[in-house]
């Protein structure tokens, strides 16, 4: 995919999981990679692994909560390549409990991340684009966007808030590409903190289907490499075996 070659992508989440496989697939097709997470150990690391392989890749740790922490890793991206091609908003969290187990903090922590996390990289990456003249976001949302089942209102509400917030952003600029990627039962570490053990056992079972992170990434990785005239609007990933 000759158009992924000397891009700059930034990613959030990209300490594990489809951040983290994103970033291999994208640097092995030569791509510079800018990757941000909380984690920063795990981002040394993997950065590290891609410069051993011969990639090209920057790390800076932070919070998608906090607007200055991603306008900084966008920045970093900037200052060390020049230009911001992609940015691929892929962090995210997935505490699942029904309603009534009243879990405020955890649904504010949704928000917080899923949306709030999605328009700070927005707000980060489009004036370098607009200034471009050209870039591409992708937003990484779920199947838990495009359906609800107990226990994922409120995680669900935050995935179909990113395909209107994807949508709304493609109207306004045609000259950007948006992309918004929907994986369905991924291998990750999405979900690993949902402390409602009924949701939990759910998930475990759910889990048995699970498709590697390196679909998702492979996905991620289509959508870039298309030409600049062809804007991929959205990819639904999921297991083959599974009905969701």
């Amino acid at each position: 995919m000759s158009n992924i070659q000397g891009k700059t992508v930034v990613i959030t989440g990209a300490s594990s999981g489809i951040g983290e496989a994103t970033a291999r697939v994208l640097a092995a097709q030569g791509a510079n990679v800018v990757l941000g997470a909380r984690r920063a150990d795990r981002l040394q690391q993997l950065v590290e692994s891609i410069t051993e392989s011969g990639g090209s890749a920057r790390w800076r740790a932070i919070d998608v909560t906090e607007l200055a922490d991603v306008e900084a890793l966008v920045a970093l991206a900037k200052a060390e390549f020049g230009a911001v091609d992609v940015v691929v908003n892929n962090a995210g969290v997935m505490p699942l409990s029904r309603l009534d187990a009243r879990k405020v903090d955890e649904w504010n922590r949704m928000i917080d991340v899923n949306i709030r996390g999605v328009l700070h990289g927005i707000a980060a990456g489009l004036p370098v684009m607009q200034a471009q003249g050209s870039g591409q976001f992708i937003n990484v949302s779920s199947i838990g966007g495009h359906l609800v089942y107990p226990t994922s209102a409120v995680y669900s509400a935050t995935k179909f808030a990113v395909l209107a917030i994807s949508d709304g952003l493609r109207q306004e600029h045609t000259d950007l590409r948006v992309t918004v990627i929907s994986p369905g039962v991924t291998s990750s570490e999405l979900g690993h903190d949902i402390s409602d053990a009924d949701a939990r056992r759910y998930m475990d079972d759910f889990r048995a289907l699970a498709i590697p992170a390196e679909a998702i990434a492979n996905a991620i990785a289509y959508a870039i490499g298309q030409p600049d005239a062809v804007d991929v609007s959205e990819i639904i990933v999921r297991p083959t075996a599974s009905p969701y």
